[in-house]
């Protein structure tokens, strides 16, 4: 190895340790590959935290049977639905708290973070209410079989009782990384899962005095682990442990805030509520070819998410330093970052879908063992696969409008490219002409490209840079 070689090493490898040792920097100043190297990191591990989550779920439950993995697959659909309230919290929330670091403005900043947990907490109770009273309407709203719903309802009734953990934890991890703390943001996730992990296979098979739950032990296990990724979360707070130390003469609500917040979160909630309702009008279409296909799709998103997550990560980092670098009044150095995040994106995400299209079938063979369910599972994982290079820059490009405050163009792109074209063009291919599976699977890609190509026209024109927050 050369000299430069390895000097560029060790360079790499202590901002590496910098990095997810969660040292307070300065994003607004200094070298912006090592800014957007700073904050992905704890970003990307973080999502793949997320997305292991997902797939440690699907690996025991799939021993199960289909209908425990398709039960699984409607619930988080209904779910993601409703959560787009607490997604568009969340946008809220980096975006002003990334924007009152960026302006030295750390009260604004802990005023905004108490805010924000207490909205988080009044919506998670109403979910609460919603899911515990019709667990099995639910389902059955979703096209689910009626051996499914009995076999499969437990698990949507404690989701969403326990919704308050999951959606307090990515709200928190939200203000996080607004305020530049990203690696605090990941070792949670890291709490979390790892928790998870161990109690996946206690809960739904049974260990010694706790008995075999099933389908249910999966939810019950979730519950458990974010709950205590949260409690984390909230003693990591009050000790200042990163830019932000709450007191509790903090712990009060300030309606002018409160109401600040809530007007940037409804582009937000608006964005997320017609992307996820477009899931969910996908996956009612795929229950209509049966469980295997539904599975083989609900495997196939699973281990997409283990991808799309990373990509993510780089996203955020992108709204992150979007938002400080306009706190800091540096427009030009935001658009910059934009950019070189969405280069490093596309990069990654080419990568990962000659992955899939090579071994698509092998992957899939990890989480069943039907024949349908790999087929199906594979040529969803190909067919998607071929449009990653759009996406890494879609995602890019509309995070970083959110980073800035600007939650209503993305809002609009999302309109046009999910309602009036993906939803369509899939019922349309899938059983207007007899396309099948591979009918949705195409419009999710053409969708995605759609998404790509008007979020990178409007960027250009900027005017993001003169949301104020």
């Amino acid at each position: 190895m050369s000299t430069k070689s390895t000097l560029t090493f060790r360079i790499l490898y202590k901002h590496l340790k910098t990095s997810l040792r969660g040292e307070t920097k300065d994003f607004t100043t200094g070298s912006l590959r090592k800014a957007i190297f700073m904050l992905s990191i704890p970003m990307i591990l973080e999502m793949l935290m997320e997305s292991i989550f997902a797939l440690v779920d699907i690996i025991f439950v799939a021993s199960l049977g289909v209908n425990a993995v398709a039960t699984i697959g409607l619930t988080e659909a209904v779910v993601t639905l409703v959560y787009a309230v607490a997604i568009g919290l969340s946008m809220a929330a980096t975006a002003v708290v990334a924007r009152r670091i960026g302006a030295k403005d750390l009260q604004g900043a802990k005023l905004a973070t108490v805010q924000v947990i207490v909205l988080g907490i009044f919506v998670s109770l109403i979910i609460t209410t919603l899911g515990l009273s019709y667990p099995k309407e639910i389902l059955s709203l979703m096209g689910a079989e009626p051996e499914l719903i009995a076999e499969g309802y437990g698990y949507t009734k404690i989701l969403f009782a326990g919704n308050g953990t999951i959606m307090l934890l990515f709200l928190i991890n939200a203000i996080f990384r607004g305020a530049g703390n990203a690696s605090i943001a990941m070792w949670m996730l890291i709490v979390s899962n790892g928790l998870n992990i161990i109690l996946d296979p206690i809960f739904i098979f049974g260990f010694g005095p706790i008995p075999a739950y099933g389908v249910e032990g999966a939810a019950i296990a979730t519950t458990i682990g974010r709950g205590t990724a949260v409690l984390a979360q909230l003693s990591l707070l009050f000790l200042g442990v990163g830019k932000i130390k709450l007191l509790f003469s903090d712990l009060k609500i300030q309606l002018t805030v409160m109401w600040n917040l809530i007007k940037i979160s409804l582009g937000g909630i608006g964005q997320f509520i017609i992307g996820t309702s477009s899931w969910v009008f996908l996956v009612r279409i795929m229950s209509e070819f049966g469980s295997e296909v539904l599975a083989g799709y609900t495997i196939a998103l699973r281990v997409m998410m283990f991808t799309f997550m990373p990509a993510w990560g780089m996203s955020n980092a992108a709204a992150t330093l979007v938002g400080q670098n306009l706190g800091a009044k540096k427009p030009d150095r935001a658009e910059q970052s934009v950019w070189l995040t969405g280069k490093y994106n596309a990069i990654f995400m080419v990568i990962v879908s000659l992955f899939y299209l090579f071994f698509a079938k092998l992957i899939l063979s990890w989480f069943s063992a039907d024949a349908a369910v790999i087929k199906n599972g594979a040529l969803c994982l190909q067919v998607i696969a071929s449009g990653y290079v759009f996406y890494a820059y879609g995602m890019v490009v509309i995070q970083s409008f959110n980073g800035a405050g600007d939650t209503k163009t993305p809002t609009y792109i999302n309109f046009v490219c999910f309602w009036l074209f993906q939803i369509p063009l899939a019922y349309a291919l899938a059983l207007g002409l007899d396309f099948g599976p591979i009918g949705v699977f195409l419009a999710i890609v053409l969708a995605e490209v759609l998404i790509a190509v008007i979020g990178i026209v409007q960027f250009r024109k900027g005017k993001w840079k003169t949301v104020e927050v």
